[in-house]
C-alpha cells in the first residue's frame, strides 16, 4: 500500500508539472480558453462581484482547467496565464504559467475548475512573478477565497492581497487553492513570442506582444475597465 502510494503521488506530481503548454499552438489555446472562461465566470451568478474585483486587480492569473482527482490521494494541475494591468489601464499580453498541488487525506472525487486568481496590489504581483509562487504559504499575503455564487464578498476581497474565484464542476465539496504552486512556464513563453521573456519582461516592462492575444486584453478591458 505503502509503495502504490507513492507511485501515485509521483503520477500526480509529474500530470501537474506537464501541465501547461509546449508549443505555440497549444499555447494561444490556452490563451483562447481563457478568453471564453473570463466571458463565462463574467456571465455566472458571481459576475458582478467578479468585474468588481477585477477592476481594482493589478493582474489576473485566469486558469481554464484545473483538473483535480483523488482517492486517498489528491493532486491537480492546469495551465494559466497572467495578465497584468498597465499604467493607462490597459491589459498587457500573456505570461504563461502551471498550477499544481498535491495532498493525502481522505478524499474521494473528480473535480474540473475554472479559476480566476486577482492579484490586488504590486507587491503581491512581485510575490508572483519573482520566483515559484505557493499560494497561502507568505504569512505575509492575505488570500480570499470564493466559489462561483458567492454574493458580497467584495469587501473582504478589497482587504486581501489575493482574491480567487473558482467555478467548480464535480464532485468535491469545494476548491482551496492554499498550497497551490504557481510556476513560470518558460517552455511556452519561448514558443508563443518566438524569444525568451520571462513574466516580468511581459507583464511589467511590456516587452512580448503576439496579436493572438488581442482578444483576452479585449475582454478584460471591457469587464476590467
Amino acid at each position: 500500500m505503502r509503495r502504490f502510494a507513492m507511485i501515485a503521488l509521483l503520477m500526480i506530481f509529474s500530470i501537474a508539472a506537464c501541465a501547461g503548454p509546449t508549443n505555440q499552438s497549444s499555447a494561444q489555446r490556452l490563451v483562447d480558453q481563457s478568453t471564453l472562461t473570463v466571458e463565462s465566470i463574467m456571465s455566472s451568478s458571481s459576475g458582478p462581484d467578479v468585474a468588481r474585483t477585477l477592476k481594482s486587480a493589478r493582474a489576473v492569473i485566469i486558469c481554464p482547467e484545473v483538473f483535480k482527482a483523488g482517492f486517498i490521494i489528491g493532486g491537480s494541475g492546469g495551465g494559466c496565464v497572467l495578465v497584468a494591468r498597465a499604467a493607462q489601464g490597459s491589459w498587457s499580453d500573456p505570461a504563461f504559467y502551471t498550477i499544481g498541488s498535491g495532498s493525502f487525506g481522505l478524499q474521494a472525487g473528480i473535480e474540473n475548475s475554472s479559476i480566476m486568481i486577482m492579484i490586488m496590489n504590486e507587491r503581491a504581483l512581485n510575490a508572483v512573478i519573482n520566483s515559484q509562487f505557493k499560494i497561502g504559504a507568505d504569512a505575509s499575503l492575505a488570500v480570499a477565497n470564493f466559489g462561483a455564487g458567492v454574493g458580497g464578498g467584495t469587501t473582504a476581497a478589497f482587504n486581501a492581497d489575493i482574491v480567487t474565484f473558482a467555478e467548480n464542476r464535480g464532485l468535491f465539496a469545494g476548491v482551496s487553492l492554499d498550497g497551490a504552486l504557481l510556476s513560470t512556464d518558460a517552455a511556452s513563453n519561448l514558443a508563443y513570442y518566438g524569444k525568451a521573456s520571462d513574466a516580468r519582461d511581459i507583464v511589467v516592462s511590456m516587452q512580448a506582444n503576439n496579436p493572438g492575444a488581442d482578444p483576452l486584453r479585449a475582454v478584460l478591458a471591457r469587464y476590467g475597465g
